[in-house]
């Protein structure tokens, strides 16, 4: 069967953050069937975006049999992370603020899909690469330690 390497960012910055970012990797073992092929260290960093609790981030690389288009697989994968986050204790739906910039806030997990194989995905619900990658260094780093050579050539500008 065909499999797409798929890259996700985590991030906790309430309560116990380590054992949270487990929890959630154990839970998306279960959700995907298998274990990351690859596992960044874990890093802190301050919180962007706003005043908050200082977050523990990593970042993951899944091979996920591929299933249907990869809209609809991306999607698939997007939906399984939320409900992840919704059982770990994030309850807080996305907040926009009248310009229509993201408003953030602390959060016990969050699960951001990086990086759907080498494709660009541009739904409502979902757009990969995910649109602030270049600008996270939160997630570049720990990107940085387990990306492949493949992905860094499909996507020079974001790996410079």
């Amino acid at each position: 069967m065909e499999r797409v390497e798929v890259y996700f960012g985590l991030g906790s910055n309430m309560g116990e953050r380590e054992i949270m970012l487990m929890r959630a990797v154990n839970l998306m073992d279960e959700a995907f069937g298998t274990h990351p092929e690859r596992i960044s260290r874990i890093i802190e960093t301050e919180a962007d975006g706003f005043d908050g609790q200082p977050f523990l981030n990593m970042c993951l690389l899944y091979r996920l049999p591929r299933q249907g288009t990869p809209e609809e697989h991306a999607t698939k994968i997007l939906r399984q992370v939320k409900e992840i986050e919704r059982t770990l204790g994030r309850a807080d739906a996305p907040e926009y603020a009248p310009d229509g910039s993201r408003i953030y806030h602390d959060r016990p997990i969050d699960i951001d899909i990086l990086y759907y194989g080498n494709e660009t995905i541009e739904t409502e619900e979902l757009t990969i690469p995910h649109p602030r990658i270049a600008e996270r260094d939160f997630v570049k780093k720990p990107l940085l330690e387990i990306s492949k050579p493949a992905l860094r050539g499909a996507f020079p500008e974001i790996f410079e």
